[in-house]
């Protein structure tokens, strides 16, 4: 499933063709993706402008001039693609030709100027949902998340708080999303490692000095992820269809049995598995 850097990467692929654009036309070409979209969606969306394409955790927000808000989730396989652009680096200006619809494309909007962008959703985990805008807050998918990790709110001692009482594993906490929103499996794994934090460490026992480094290791690993374009693994492309290139540098994920990258270190990376997810670390970097 794409993680924070992923969803970004989409979002700023999407923020010139979208952002203070008007949806020419939106073509919903099924019910339902994961749930039933809203009703009425292609008309609630057809004339509508966007004035502000935001993130929260692993959802994209596209606010409208309408008061509505257009909900975005990519789920396990979902892209959003955009067509009809000359070049990456001029994006505003459109040749009009969009590639022939493929089987999986769910949701197309024709922006107004000749960019389209669609929603292409091979395993329809993906979701999409209309919302007030001033009633974001209290939506299901959104009500209980943390804090941002890129964010001012997120520090070592509300990081501290949230944890306090968490007898779980420090892996399995900084994968509840209401401690800390849009961190994934993947990038969990790589923190640990460059904070040289075993993923079996009980989270209540991670003193204050170490969550006090490892929020910016959160923030770098992330920043430097969103730089590389993601990670692509199986699904994630960005918007133009490229792939992205973090997973070149991992220094766990996905190693198992492969040696530690960390100079004069003899030891192998191991995988376990923690509330049904794999961890990747090395057992003598990480305590």
């Amino acid at each position: 499933m794409p993680e924070l850097p992923e969803v970004e990467t989409v979002r700023r692929g999407l923020v010139p063709v979208m952002e203070g654009h008007r949806i020419a036309r939106a073509d919903i070409r099924r019910p339902d993706l994961r749930w039933p979209f809203p009703p009425g969606m292609a008309t609630r969306l057809t004339g509508a402008t966007i004035l502000q394409l935001r993130r929260r955790s692993k959802y994209i927000l596209a606010d409208l001039d309408t008061g509505e808000t257009l909900l975005i989730h990519l789920g396990m396989s979902g892209r959003m693609l955009v067509s009809g652009v000359t070049a990456r680096d001029r994006p505003g200006q459109f040749h009009h030709a969009h590639p022939a619809p493929e089987k999986h494309d769910h949701v197309v909007l024709d922006m107004e100027g000749g960019a389209r962008v669609t929603f292409n959703d091979a395993r329809r985990f993906g979701a999409m949902d209309l919302l007030p805008t001033d009633a974001e807050a209290a939506h299901p998918l959104l009500a209980m998340l943390g804090p941002e990790p890129l964010g001012n709110a997120f520090d070592a001692r509300s990081l501290a708080a949230r944890l306090k009482s968490r007898r779980s594993p420090i892996k399995t906490a900084l994968l509840d999303q209401r401690i800390v929103a849009g961190l994934g499996n993947i990038y969990v794994c790589e923190v640990l490692f460059r904070a040289r934090l075993s993923p079996r460490r009980q989270a209540t026992r991670v003193a204050l000095p170490r969550l006090a480094g490892l929020v910016p290791i959160i923030r770098d690993v992330l920043t430097e992820a969103i730089a590389a374009g993601g990670s692509s693994l199986r699904d994630h492309r960005q918007t133009d269809g490229a792939l992205g290139y973090f997973q070149h540098g991992f220094q766990v994920y996905g190693r198992e049995g492969a040696p530690c990258r960390t100079p004069g270190c003899s030891a192998t990376i191991r995988r376990i598995v923690q509330s049904g997810r794999s961890s990747f670390y090395c057992p003598a970097c990480q305590r």
